[in-house]
């Protein structure tokens, strides 16, 4: 999954995932809290990968992870326009319940949900030199 797409959360709370990236996914996919108090989405198949992970883990570490990760997780099943329900606790987690204005973007194996706002200022961070030391290290 690759792409940057602005979109904005309407008064319903719903939010549209851009097609390229709903092909990707596929549907169900998975909406939960993620890294930088941005929204991960993963597809069925990336889900089902992370169950199977903290099934092999022992009960308590794996309980940990249960406890901040499923509570406020969703599936995504977008309507016949694209758009899925955020919850309020995923819109309030990201800020969204205040700003509206959102910014979907595809890291390859999963994509992510961030406040506009916070976006540009993460995406302003990334230097010509932080790219080409990311680039020397996968080539």
């Amino acid at each position: 999954m690759t792409g940057e797409y602005q979109h904005t959360v309407d008064v319903k709370g719903r939010l549209f995932i851009p097609a390229k990236l709903r092909d990707e996914l596929g549907v169900p996919f998975h909406i939960c809290k993620g890294i930088d108090k941005s929204l991960a989405v993963y597809s069925q198949k990336a889900w089902e990968k992370i169950e199977g992970r903290l099934a092999d883990m022992p009960q308590r570490e794996s309980r940990r992870l249960r406890l901040e990760l499923f509570p406020s997780a969703q599936k995504g099943d977008p309507d016949a326009q694209g758009r899925v329900l955020l919850s309020e606790t995923l819109r309030k987690y990201i800020g969204a319940d205040k700003d509206k204005s959102v910014t979907v973007i595809g890291l390859g194996d999963h994509a992510e949900i961030w406040l506009a706002c916070r976006w540009a200022e993460k995406n302003e961070g990334f230097t010509e030199e932080s790219l080409e030391d990311a680039m020397n290290q996968l080539l």
